[in-house]
This record gives structure tokens, C-alpha cells and sequence, in this order.
């Protein structure tokens, strides 16, 4: 979004605000009034990323990219350690995930967008690194293992282990929207007990209302880009996974940030997790089968 998400905003016609209760009038009031002037920002200057946006964050998913294929090439060292590291594995055996901000508060800030990364590890009693392949590679149950965030899903093309995937997926976060989205996934693995994927975002698009794409002058520009990277490894009776997501955004407006400021670094956060935890989910009933 990966997962993982980091999610664009809907046009004024797609809003559905929310007051939660644990939040005083006053404040929901300004954070969605805060939210209608995000959006309401004129489309021409949000359709595309800058040059120098694109080239940073090609740069920063080479620099990602080369150390997990490091990391994918040890056994000892086949996942990212998780700060602190002291106990991690405890934690991660008692049902807890740890989830990691990799980028400053807010994203890394690049000309006009935001760079966002976030690691999220968990562990699964009794799940092998077979079953979370056959997971990941069920493209078409999708809907069922990660819903309501993920709505249709098919594999478009197939050579071996490297797919072209699409995907509709709706998020709601005080507002909702609803993006088709197309994937360039790799599988790979080290031996039985150790594996990854790689899947890089090829085309993100909003939809309207009504359900068809807008114009590339009227996107918001709240996903531009999004790559998700799982790795995998079968010890201790169980399963340890790891996602990070890389995505780029529209930068926050000028004057608006101490207000969406927060709802942005939240997105990318709660998605990341959502996915997480569908996936924890979804195998501990393969395991239960």
C-alpha cells in the first residue's frame, strides 16, 4: 500500500466525514474543514509529480532495494532487525506488531510530495514460509483474505514467479476513496524457509463517484507512488513476515500542516497494519485447516 498504503483523497463528491465520539466537535470540525481545503486544491497542480520528486524517490527505493537484496541473500540476516532489537522476538512471539516509522515525522519531505516509509514484522505460530507464498501468490482471494480495504484483484499477466497485478481498493479514513492500481510482483526465495516479494505500483488512479477514472487534471495526488516489500522466515515453531512500504504523496499545503499534518502520517501507518494483520489472519486459518 503493501501494501500497504499513503492513500489519495476523493473530489468533493465522495466525501463521507466522520466525528468520532472520542473527539471534541470543535477539533473534528477543524480537521474536517482542514481536510475540504486539501482537497479542494486545484487539480492542475497536484496531477503529477515533479521531476526531482521522482528522481529522489527512485533513488531512495534503489537504496531499499540493494539492502534487501543483501539481507535476502543470509540466513541470519534475512530480515531487518526491528528497534530495539532487545526482546523484539519475545513481543513478536506474544502476538504483538511492531511496526516502525523508517522516514522522518510526516514523510520526507522532497519538492511538492512526500516520501513515506513504514516496516511492520510479525510473527505466526505454526505457519511455514509455504503457506504465506501460496497467500501471497492467491491474488484472485485478495478480496476475501484482505477485505474491506481490497475489492476485486486478478493477476492480469503470469511468467513463473514475476505477475502483472490489478487491484481496486477503498479506503476510509474520515474520508473515502476508491483507486484502481496495477503491480509488477516478483516472488523469490532463498531456501524452504525463507522467501520475499517485490511489488512496485506500474499505475495509480482515482476514481470518481460513478466508478470511472478521473482526468489526470482532477487527481488529487495523494498516491503517486507505492512499492511493498515482504520478506519471510520459517523459525521458532512459526512464521516471522516483514513489509515495508515506500510510497510517494502530494506534499500538504502550505498553511494546513499543523492540521493535516497528522491525519496524513496516520494513513500510511493504519494501512500498513490493516494489511498486516489481515495476513496474520489469513494464515492462522490455513494453519487451523
Amino acid at each position: 500500500m503493501r501494501l500497504h498504503p499513503l492513500l489519495p483523497l476523493p473530489r468533493g463528491s465522495r466525501l463521507q466525514c466522520m466525528m468520532h465520539r472520542s473527539i471534541p466537535a470543535s477539533r473534528a470540525f477543524r480537521l474536517i474543514c482542514g481536510l475540504l481545503m486539501y482537497v479542494a486544491t486545484p487539480g492542475h497542480v497536484l496531477a503529477e509529480p515533479t521531476p526531482a520528486a521522482v528522481t529522489a524517490f527512485n533513488s531512495y527505493v534503489r537504496a531499499v532495494e540493494s539492502r534487501l537484496a543483501q539481507q535476502h541473500q543470509s540466513r541470519s540476516a534475512f530480515l531487518a532487525p526491528v528497534t530495539p532489537v532487545q526482546r523484539s522476538d519475545n513481543r513478536l512471539r506474544q502476538g504483538d506488531i511492531i511496526i516502525e516509522q523508517r522516514t522522518p515525522s510526516g514523510g520526507l519531505v522532497l519538492p511538492g510530495a512526500l516520501l513515506h516509509h513504514w516496516r511492520a514484522t510479525a510473527f505466526v505460530p505454526g505457519a511455514t514460509a509455504a503457506d504465506f507464498a501460496r497467500l501471497l501468490k492467491d491474488v484472485d482471494a485478495y478480496p476475501a483474505n484482505f477485505s474491506p480495504q481490497v475489492l476485486q484483484a486478478r493477476i492480469l499477466t503470469q511468467d513463473g514467479d514475476h505477475l502483472q497485478t490489478w487491484m481496486r481498493v477503498r479506503q476510509h479514513h474520515v474520508i473515502t476513496v476508491v483507486m484502481d492500481t496495477t503491480y509488477d510482483v516478483t516472488f523469490g526465495r532463498l531456501d524452504a524457509q525463507h522467501g520475499y516479494s517485490i511489488s512496485r505500483s506500474t499505475r495509480i488512479s482515482e476514481l470518481n463517484s460513478h466508478g470511472y477514472e478521473v482526468d489526470a487534471s482532477q487527481d488529487h495526488g495523494f498516491l503517486w507512488r507505492q512499492n511493498t516489500y515482504w520478506s519471510y522466515e520459517q523459525r521458532d515453531g512459526g512464521l516471522y513476515i516483514q513489509v515495508e512500504s515506500v510510497s510517494l504523496t502530494r506534499s500538504i499545503p502550505t498553511g494546513l500542516g499543523w492540521l493535516v499534518g497528522p491525519f496524513v502520517e496516520s494513513v500510511p501507518r493504519q494501512s500498513l497494519e490493516f494489511t498486516v494483520r489481515s495476513a496474520c489472519s489469513a494464515l492462522r486459518k490455513m494453519t487451523d485447516q
